[in-house]
């Protein structure tokens, strides 16, 4: 059986975030740290509202393009949780998010959870699109896979059905009564 820290270290967060605004009290004052705190929180609430705003933005240029969207994915999911970090109370929580604001430090965490990251799916846009559609299942390319019959006027006629309740209206007159 694995033993894990996370646990623990969420337990200790409460003590270590209290020792955390004792120093920081001591240091500049009770007004100025409650300053600090509600400035962080406000930081953090912009970097959700802007962050979320450019990722949406980036991984729609990413789905045009046809790129796979995995780096602008983990990208703003860490934007993210430093935003999440900053909006909540605390000094350690806010260096951990200042931190993974850092694009050093998300390609530091990239390159070591990333090979544990599984990311699938398609990613293809729907509707008409441009370019070459030799990976479609039925585009162009497909051959013998496709589904559209081409033919001409001569060889197509309808056939009314015996059920249908549209075959005997009198606004569809090309269609043959049964």
């Amino acid at each position: 059986m694995r033993f894990s820290f996370l646990p623990i270290v969420i337990l200790m967060m409460p003590i270590l975030e209290i020792a955390g605004f004792i120093i920081v009290g001591k240091a500049i004052g009770l007004w100025l740290t409650l300053a600090l705190v509600l400035f962080t929180s406000f930081l953090g609430l912009l970097i959700l509202r802007l962050g979320g705003i450019g990722m949406v933005r980036n991984l729609q240029d990413a789905g045009r393009t046809g790129a796979q969207p995995a780096d602008e994915l983990v990208n703003g999911a860490m934007r993210v949780v430093a935003g999440i970090l900053l909006i909540v109370p605390g000094f350690i929580t806010d260096i951990l998010g200042l931190l993974l604001l850092s694009p050093a430090i998300r390609r530091f965490f990239w390159k070591a959870f990333g090979p544990r990251v599984v990311v699938s799916g398609s990613f293809r846009q729907s509707g008409p699109q441009t370019g070459d559609y030799s990976g479609f299942r039925n585009g162009p390319g497909a051959a013998g896979k496709s589904k559209v019959v081409d033919l001409d006027e001569e060889e197509f006629h309808r056939e009314g059905s015996k059920g249908s309740p549209w075959s005997n209206r009198p606004d569809n007159r090309d269609l043959p009564k049964p």
